[in-house]
């Protein structure tokens, strides 16, 4: 094999360190991208429920509009890495927002909801190359100890895409002459802004190895995670847990990924590299990664349905009631960030994540209908400051871990096992929920309460229930909500303990691109 750095993106590739205006240029259509991967899926959550009701979809439909996505995502991300370390990563980043393009046009076009979900997962591939490349391009620009300097623009764009998504959804959804189907199509404008941007700004080396992609191992583990995460989104409704489709799915799952991994083991370039998980740090950052993905996705998710439906909140204000997590997690991250390139210790904010995450998730683990509001911000507040300290800090640790030839790759095993939790903390826990409300339902109701689609409730028309009803469907989702986040608290400890595993080591102070400069150096002189 053999490799060579061609000046593709750059007149210059030999050059040294990129300058602080040069890092801000680049960032520009970087960062118009993060926004509208943010944007993607913050603006949908308030339109789900009248997307759902619309539609005339069920409790199922409703969480596997969020899991395609996650899934495509998760699935794709791996790809996404490894092409990252071989091909033009601004090439790469502008082809996974054509897809995103592509993606929403048709959502915004759906007329039923199965066109809907075929459309959610071409905007996952999508968002999997951006989500996966970000942070890829971030590390090949700037050192580890620097990007805490940075921080605070990721965080900005991660605010104002958090906070203005719920909001322009809502207002979207409230006003007749629009309606839920711009949640969709308002990205396109900004996908395509991002693209040009990135023609324009992002310049970088391009290493090009005489390699072949490692397509089968790539089959494998999309085929064994897909198995997976449709087999713990459909038991407990379609089937039960403990049945012959569970054996089924779940042997067929695992022995897929048995596949990959002997596939993996044996081709010169794989997708994701075994030898990745020889780093203690790589390894336990990305068990770490999936548990907070279950966690954290697996119980927010399904705030927006509680603010409308538990609350009985418009879309517009259920937008406004995610600001006290939002605006915690904005704050932690940029402050951490800030404190990380002052001092360069790391850790204590990834055990202090950990630690506060948890206590978040117990918090709202007493929510009700009843809740009252300051009480339900503090929860939501605390719960995001923890995410704030943790998880792009696990990017960090991970990224100063690894050699710089294998960056890509180690991101983006990263973003995918965060992802895969996700993915899985959603369609189980959706399906947790799904089988509760009918149960609580059915309790109070009878039988005919719980006759939805595959056995669950449709989600309710609440304008159309009478005030016994509308207040027991109420309790329902309340309770359900809340027992959610009561499983994600041990999940989100058992996070905390595995960063307490994490040894600290000092961050590099010089960028991704300069080490891999630096290794080839080292490399043919020997």
């Amino acid at each position: 094999m053999t490799a060579t750095t061609e000046p593709i993106d750059a007149p210059d590739a030999s050059a040294g360190r990129m300058s602080r205006r040069e890092v801000l240029q680049a960032l520009s259509g970087l960062m118009v991208g993060m926004f509208v991967a943010i944007l993607a899926s913050t603006v949908v959550a308030n339109a789900l429920p009248r997307i759902i009701a619309d539609l005339h979809g069920s409790q199922t439909v409703y969480t596997w509009i969020v899991t395609t996505e996650l899934l495509a995502m998760t699935a794709t991300v791996p790809l996404w890495g490894k092409m990252a370390d071989l091909y033009s990563k601004k090439l790469l980043i502008q082809l996974s927002l054509g897809l995103f393009v592509v993606g929403s046009l048709i959502a915004g076009l759906t007329p039923n909801v199965e066109v809907l979900l075929f459309s959610r997962v071409v905007q996952g591939v999508g968002a999997g190359g951006m989500t996966a490349l970000a942070m890829i391009v971030m590390a090949a620009m700037i050192p580890p100890r620097e990007l805490g300097r940075y921080a605070g623009i990721f965080g900005a764009v991660f605010g104002v895409g958090t906070i203005a998504g719920p909001l322009i959804g809502g207002v979207l959804v409230d006003t007749s002459w629009l309606g839920w189907r711009w949640c969709f199509l308002i990205g396109v404008p900004f996908s395509i802004l991002s693209i040009v941007l990135l023609q324009r700004t992002l310049h970088l080396p391009v290493i090009r190895r005489e390699v072949r992609i490692d397509w089968a191992g790539a089959a494998l583990i999309t085929a064994g995670v897909s198995t997976l995460l449709i087999w713990s989104s459909l038991a407990g409704h379609k089937f039960a847990w403990a049945s012959g489709w569970t054996v089924l799915m779940v042997v067929g799952g695992l022995a897929l990924l048995g596949a990959a991994v002997w596939v993996e083991s044996r081709v010169p370039e794989p997708i994701i590299p075994l030898d990745i998980f020889r780093s203690r740090t790589v390894a336990l950052t990305t068990i770490a990664s999936v548990l907070v993905g279950v966690a954290l996705f697996g119980g927010t998710v399904f705030l927006s349905q509680y603010f409308q439906t538990s609350l009985g909140k418009s879309p517009t204000v259920a937008g406004l009631m995610s600001l006290p997590m939002i605006l915690g997690l904005l704050v932690s991250s940029t402050v951490a960030g800030q404190l990380i390139t002052k001092y360069g210790r790391w850790k204590a904010y990834l055990v202090a994540g950990a630690a506060v995450m948890t206590v978040g998730m117990l918090l709202l683990g007493t929510i009700d209908a009843d809740t009252p509001m300051p009480l339900l911000f503090t929860y939501m507040a605390v719960l995001g400051i923890g995410v704030g300290m943790l998880m792009q800090n696990l990017v960090l640790a991970a990224q100063n871990d690894v050699p710089a030839h294998e960056l890509g790759a180690a991101t983006s095993v990263l973003t995918f096992f965060r992802s895969m939790g996700g993915a899985i903390g959603v369609s189980a826990l959706g399906a947790v929920l799904a089988t509760r409300v009918t149960s609580l339902m059915t309790d109070q109701l009878g039988p005919a309460a719980g006759a939805g689609d595959g056995g669950t409730t449709e989600v309710p028309d609440l304008s159309a229930l009478p005030e016994p009803v509308l207040r027991i469907v109420q309790d329902a989702y309340a309770t359900a909500t809340s027992e959610l986040f009561l499983i994600g608290a041990p999940i989100a400890f058992l996070a905390l303990v595995t960063v307490l595993f994490i040894r600290e080591k000092p961050l590099h102070t010089v960028s991704g691109d300069e080490r891999a400069r630096q290794e080839a150096t080292l490399t043919s002189t020997h």
